[in-house]
């Protein structure tokens, strides 16, 4: 089956995330095909041969390559209007990748200090043990990216909304900036979704993915993915991932598959869900602060809206009373999980200071935002009726 990519190109995303990249084998199966396979046979030695040398273009490993594994990175790679794009094992595996295989000894970093407690490991104490500098800056300050990038810079990594506090980066003017400098810019668009926001149309260079998160959707697998130029993943990306070894299993593949096809209502719906939450939020006393994009009230509210078509399925709140009148109201939830996850059909909340970013130092957490007061909540796709309800009599008596 010859598939015509760049034709695809042009169809509506609606109909990418249902028939993009999708491939038949000789049985001409409806449904994606789970090629549950560790390697591939030859005709004949000289086929082999010419393989390992990449003079034909087949499969040979499945850490390399797997049918299956290439149908969900081509359909992602439509859906975000990006050139290529490569699966891995888990989100993380992705963040790393898409920085470990460019940065070396002598390099500089610069990244939004609001970040996922992983990336944060990864930016400020892992990433500096091989002699890379990284600068640390506030994504939403203007004047703090212009001088960090007044100097020669390798990358630039950010996310946007940031997690747990959903700070918003301007992605157009921070790339220009970086791109002035000589560095790439990679961003984490795991919680606005390529339906919400499409950092590459705002001048982005790589966008990296948590597919366990929305793009899965229902809790059942991890992934993640990096997309960007031909060039960017053909010479850095493939290498460092096929001897590196974080490889996507083909049976996760097949349900990251499923899970784009409904992405977008997915999405859409969790978007609706959490707006009527946030404005019935707006009325709580026990709540001191309420953060949602789509709020007038949030610090970058109009950029996230010029950025973003909606504010998305993350909410943040801080509580009045500090840790213990945040584990007592967490601990009275009856329908909204407690949970580190996001981006799920259920209903998922955390403490972030105690799980999500707890080895950060207080210090740390206190120039980010995340206090004992704060929580994370990610709305899900139950009744939001019955949602509100379950929050109310968890803060009654608050």
């Amino acid at each position: 089956m010859v598939v015509d990519y760049d034709a695809q190109r042009n169809w509506a995303t609606q109909t990418q995330m249902v028939r993009g990249a999708t491939e038949r084998s000789q049985f001409h199966e409806t449904n994606e095909a789970v090629f549950l396979n560790s390697g591939y046979v030859y005709d004949s030695a000289e086929e082999a041969e010419a393989a390992f040398k990449q003079e034909i273009d087949r499969y040979i490993y499945s850490r390399f390559g797997n049918p299956t594994v290439a149908m969900f990175e081509r359909r992602l790679a439509l859906i975000e209007g990006a050139e290529d794009c490569r699966a891995t094992a888990t989100g993380m595996a992705a963040v790393f990748a898409s920085l470990a295989s460019q940065l070396n000894t002598g390099d500089r970093l610069v990244a939004s200090r609001a970040m996922f407690g992983s990336c944060h490991y990864i930016c400020a104490e892992l990433l500096p043990r091989f002699g890379i500098r990284t600068i640390l800056v506030d994504g939403t300050n203007q004047e703090q990216w212009e001088k960090a990038l007044s100097r020669p810079t390798k990358a630039v990594f950010l996310e946007s909304p940031s997690n747990p506090n959903l700070e918003i980066v301007d992605i157009q003017k921070v790339s220009k900036l970086a791109h002035a400098a000589g560095a790439t810019v990679i961003v984490d668009n795991v919680f606005a979704t390529p339906i919400l926001q499409r950092p590459i149309e705002l001048g982005a260079d790589i966008i990296v993915y948590s597919a366990t998160k929305h793009i899965d959707g229902q809790g059942r697998v991890l992934g993640g993915a990096v997309l960007g130029s031909r060039e960017f993943i053909s010479e850095l990306i493939t290498p460092f991932l096929r001897h590196t070894g974080p490889s996507l299993s083909p049976f996760n593949a097949w349900v990251l598959l499923k899970g784009l096809e409904t992405l977008e209502l997915r999405v859409m719906k969790h978007c609706e869900n959490a707006k009527k939450i946030v404005r019935h939020l707006q009325g709580q006393k026990a709540i001191t602060r309420l953060l949602y994009p789509d709020l007038p009230t949030h610090p970058q509210h109009s950029l996230a809206m010029n950025q973003m078509i909606a504010g998305g399925s993350v909410i943040a709140f801080e509580l009045e009373g500090g840790k213990e009148e945040a584990f007592k109201f967490l601990n009275k939830l009856s329908i909204i999980d407690i949970s580190n996850n996001l981006g799920d059909a259920k209903s998922l909340i955390c403490h972030p200071a105690t799980t999500t970013h707890q080895r950060l130092t207080h210090t740390e957490r206190a120039d980010l935002g995340i206090t004992d007061e704060l929580i994370r909540l990610s709305v899900g796709l139950e009744s939001p009726d019955d949602l509100i309800a379950d929050l109310d009599q968890a803060l009654s008596g608050m």
